[in-house]
Order: C-alpha cells, then structure tokens, then sequence
C-alpha cells in the first residue's frame, strides 16, 4: 500500500515508524515547517522530520494546505491511503478525495469524546478512567469520521498527560498497522460515532494556576494533567512554583490552600477538607526537586496558605 503520511509531534513517530517497518511504500511525509524554540530561539526540526531524515523518506513541509500546491504534489504521488496522525492542520475536500482508501486519522481518545487538540490533557485533567485511540476515516468535519477500529486502555490514578501520552503513542501505531490491513483486504466496517461529541480545546497558561478551593481530586488531576507543559503553578510565600508531581494522602486537612505538613513533603490541604502531597516541585528560574530537597531550601511553615 502506498502511502502518504502527515504528522509533527512525537506522538506521530511511532505510527509513521511502523509504517516504514512493516513495509508499507511511505512515498511523502508532509509535517509542519521547522520552528524556533527555547530560549535562543533555535530553529528545530519536528520529531515527525528527524524521524523521516532517519528513514530516508521524502519530506515536504508547507505553511499551508490551502493553495494549490500541496494537493498537486500529493496527486502526483498517487497515494492509495494518506495517514495522519497530530499533524496540525486541516485537510482540503480536494485532499480528502486523492487516495482511494481515503485518508486515515490516529486520535488520541475514544470518539465522540475529545475531538480537538488536547484530548490526552482533557482526559486526564477530567480525571477519566479509561480513554484509548481511534483510528478514524477523516472528512472536512473536526475529527467527525466514521470509526475502523478502536482500542481502550485504563488510565492510571497518578498517571501523568506525559505518561499516558507515551502509552497513547505506542497503541496508536500498533491500531494504525491493524486498520489499514482491514482497509485493505476490504474487512474494514466503519461506524458513526457513537455518544454525546465532547471538544477538547486546546491548553494554554491559563489553567496553570492551582485553585485551592477545588477538592483534593480535582487538584490531583491538575498537577497530572499539565505534565510536563503548561504546567500546574501555584505561589508559595509570594513566589511561583511549578508542581511536577502530587498524589492525594488521607492526612485531614483545613483551611484551602493551607500548608498541614512541612518536612520531608509538602501536604496542602484543598476545599473540600482532603490533601494533597506535593512530590516535585520547581521553584523559578531553578530545576525541579523533591519535595524534601525543596524544604531543606525553603522554610515553609505549617499554616502557611498557598496560593497567595
């Protein structure tokens, strides 16, 4: 089967890294434009680029799927599928109608449920149990498709986005492989979404800061969620600290945001009575530590409301 492939982020390597291994003909890899990153504003390639450069693969990076251009080049390759795994952007109808098995998307949930952006961070910012990957036919709708095949996982109680996006990584190549072989031999059946659609928007900085009259829960699943970017902040004695790393403890608590504990871990009490511990933490301008290095730094007495 021939193929095109369109992806930018790590989470796409594993998909377009079993395409090359299973031998699948990857004619083109189409991924975003090389950016400038850190601090000295570096111009970097994508994971999905080092990734294709590895392979020997063709690589074309547009602005822009909205002229002309991109949709000759990908005729011109006549591919019998495009798969497209976090590449970014959206898809002309003209691009859509090329390939004659269509064009193939690996999202990162269990449609309907987190269309968009985000959906690994909304699912675990909401705490879910379970969520897993669909490989979706694509059309001009936002992640809209019929369903070829799906798979589920749990998600942990203190898995981390970082964590689960690891995971997601690895089961969304292992379902691509399997649904364009069904596509293939003509046994694919895909199925309307099923359930109420639920968007997951993008992140951004504005759900870094912790709000401490949230329950302990809710709070648990922020300091997850934002793992390792944006990541969940909150202000202890006045100054801003990034938190890596919590979990909920029985230890009961008092007033929101108020420190109970602060010697080998920094427990805070949240609105609904519970704690949590903070485990990593990175104070501005510094690398992340144990709580317990951080406190052999920073005198921070019990009674002391964070957040302020």
């Amino acid at each position: 089967m021939r193929a095109v492939f369109m992806g930018t982020p790590d989470f796409a390597v594993p998909s377009l890294q079993a395409l090359v291994d299973c031998g699948f003909d990857v004619a083109a890899v189409f991924t975003q434009p090389d950016k400038k990153v850190g601090r000295k504003q570096l111009v970097t390639p994508c994971a999905v680029k080092l990734c294709a450069e590895k392979n020997g693969l063709r690589i074309y990076q547009p602005d822009s799927l909205k002229n002309s251009d991109a949709a000759d080049i990908i005729e011109s390759i006549a591919p019998d599928v495009i798969v497209v795994a976090a590449y970014g952007k959206i898809l002309s109808r003209r691009i859509l109608d090329i390939p004659r098995f269509g064009c193939i998307n690996v999202h990162a949930s269990l449609l309907p449920k987190y269309r968009g952006a985000a959906p690994i961070q909304h699912a675990v910012l909401n705490g879910d149990k379970e969520t897993g990957i669909s490989i979706m036919q694509m059309d001009e709708g936002i992640d809209t498709g019929d369903i070829i095949y799906t798979v589920k996982t749990a998600v942990g109680d203190d898995e981390t986005s970082e964590e689960l996006f690891e995971r997601l990584s690895a089961l969304g190549a292992e379902a691509l492989i399997k649904a364009l072989k069904m596509v293939e031999s003509g046994t694919a059946k895909p199925q309307k979404q099923q359930g109420e659609a639920v968007y997951a928007s993008m992140i951004d900085r504005s759900y870094c800061p912790i709000d401490w009259n949230r329950p302990a829960v809710e709070v648990h699943n922020r300091i997850r969620g934002l793992q390792s970017w944006p990541c969940a902040e909150t202000l202890i004695c006045g100054k801003r600290v990034k938190i890596h790393k919590s979990s909920l403890c029985s230890r009961k608590g008092g007033a929101a945001g108020e420190v109970m504990m602060s010697g080998s871990e920094l427990v805070v009490s949240c609105g609904d009575g519970r704690c949590v511990s903070l485990l990593v933490l990175q104070p501005e301008g510094k690398k992340k530590m144990e709580a317990g290095a951080y406190l052999a730094g920073n005198r921070i007495s019990p009674g002391t409301i964070l957040g302020r």
